[in-house]
């Protein structure tokens, strides 16, 4: 979806609830699977997806891109598929189930050639995506605890988003008459962000098509999610009616009007909700990037955010028992120190920072920083500190950080310099540390 990147967003995975009698009786669950509200795998321990979407039909030969987003700590990659009718078609699925594997990550598939039907002309239905998986299905059973089908992406644009639900549930029954017993993802319309709430409202038709009751939803968070707001009471209203839930898409606040991709960061960690953000590298807006050229020495802001910031993937990502389940390999500690502040020319209060430990790791930690306006609007603020005990930085998001010796400056980003009186904004880094991390006494100075 190069075309239309601006557009996409994160998978919400929602679970059908258990039947009244009148329904048909779910089959036994195999793999992957819904529990409640949690996607669980076969042994009933809890999953929950910590990745990234990779543009694989457009790049196949980037495979070195699976070893590494693992090695920045993904325990899911979603990965673009093509049909043939716009991309493709995608004839190495089974291949690409290897280096998932091989690779130690759970695989979530989706076809990308339904983004935007009904409003895209060249758009496949849902029916057709699932004509495709019916074709790749010789090598994808058997694969129920490594494979997550996700039928097709952004399946319906802004035309008609209502007919999302019969060609939503039409596609699930063809799969399951079929004999797929995967756990299936299905993405919501609106070109994935459901700003209509078809899905929202919908979703239980859509969950009770499903004979095996192993269907999750996918909402794709981008510029329509861009207050806390919309973002928590969208996610409330999934909660309050028991279905499970994954950002499976989502960008960042890189402008202002942007999505808030804090928010949804800090809520799928506190909701215990899976994310899967977009995307590794080869975007024709590179602003969603988040290695340069698939460099993944190369990672920027938004890479070095998700991979490392606050509630980010290397931070909280446990990889699925059926690989063994490593867990985050850092530990998390606090350490808050409140700056020291500055005073504007007439006397009121510019800006306070506070400076927070948020993980500690041997030999390294990461950091964040809160800056907070005083009584007055700010155009732009400045952070520094002195580093006492050897500690240097190494990568930072949403603010410009250079250091000279021990001493740290940060300015901030083109984005969220502007401040209202009171209001605030974070940003993070990582840094090396050989003993002792006390936190520094830190400055705040506002233009």
């Amino acid at each position: 979806m190069r075309s239309r990147i601006a557009m996409i967003g994160a998978a919400l995975l929602v679970v059908a609830g258990f039947g009244l009698t009148v329904l048909p009786q779910a089959q036994a669950a195999v793999g992957l699977h819904v529990s409640g509200t949690r996607i669980v795998e076969a042994n009933g321990q809890p999953f929950v997806m910590r990745g990234v979407n990779h543009p694989h039909v457009w790049y196949p030969g980037r495979t070195n891109s699976f070893a590494d987003v693992k090695a920045l700590g993904a325990n899911t990659v979603r990965v673009v598929l093509g049909t043939g009718k716009r991309w493709g078609p995608s004839t190495d699925t089974a291949a690409v189930v290897d280096l998932c594997k091989r690779n130690r990550m759970i695989c979530v598939l989706e076809v990308h050639d339904t983004t935007g039907y009904g409003e895209e002309a060249a758009a496949a239905s849902l029916d057709e995506a699932a004509n495709y998986w019916i074709s790749q299905k010789s090598v994808l059973v058997g694969q129920e605890d490594y494979v997550v089908v996700n039928i097709g992406n952004e399946p319906i644009g802004n035309t008609d988003a209502a007919q999302w639900t019969d060609a939503t549930a039409g596609a699930i029954k063809k799969l399951r008459a079929d004999g797929f017993r995967h756990l299936l993802m299905v993405d919501a319309p609106n070109w994935g962000q459901d700003w209509q709430h078809v899905m929202r409202d919908n979703a239980q038709e859509v969950l009770d098509a499903d004979t095996a009751r192993n269907t999750v939803l996918s909402v794709h968070m981008y510029s329509v999610f861009n207050t806390a707001s919309s973002i928590t009471d969208y996610l409330d209203r999934f909660q309050a009616n028991g279905w499970p839930l994954v950002i499976g898409e989502f960008g960042w606040r890189f402008a202002a009007g942007e999505v808030d991709h804090e928010t949804i960061l800090s809520e799928s960690q506190k909701r215990g909700l899976g994310y899967l953000a977009w995307s590794w590298s080869g975007n024709s807006d590179p602003i969603l990037d988040m290695a340069l050229e698939f460099d993944p020495a190369r990672l920027t802001t938004w890479g070095q955010r998700v991979f490392h910031g606050a509630n980010g993937i290397k931070a909280t990502a446990e990889e699925a028992s059926i690989f063994g389940g490593t867990q985050p390999t850092s530990t998390t500690t606090t350490t808050t120190t409140t700056t020291t502040t500055t005073t504007t020319p007439g006397g009121g209060l510019a800006c306070t920072a506070r400076y927070t430990v948020t993980n500690q790791w041997p030999g390294g930690f990461q950091g964040e920083v809160r800056v907070t306006a005083g009584a007055s609007p700010i155009k732009g603020w400045t952070v520094t500190w002195t580093f006492a005990d050897g500690q240097a930085v190494t990568n930072s998001w949403n603010a410009v950080v250079t250091s000279s010796g021990s001493t740290v400056t940060a300015r901030n980003a083109n984005y969220n310099g502007n401040l209202g009186a009171g209001a605030g904004a974070s940003f993070g880094f990582t840094a090396t540390s050989g003993g002792a991390n006390n936190a520094p006494a830190v400055s705040c100075a506002a233009s």
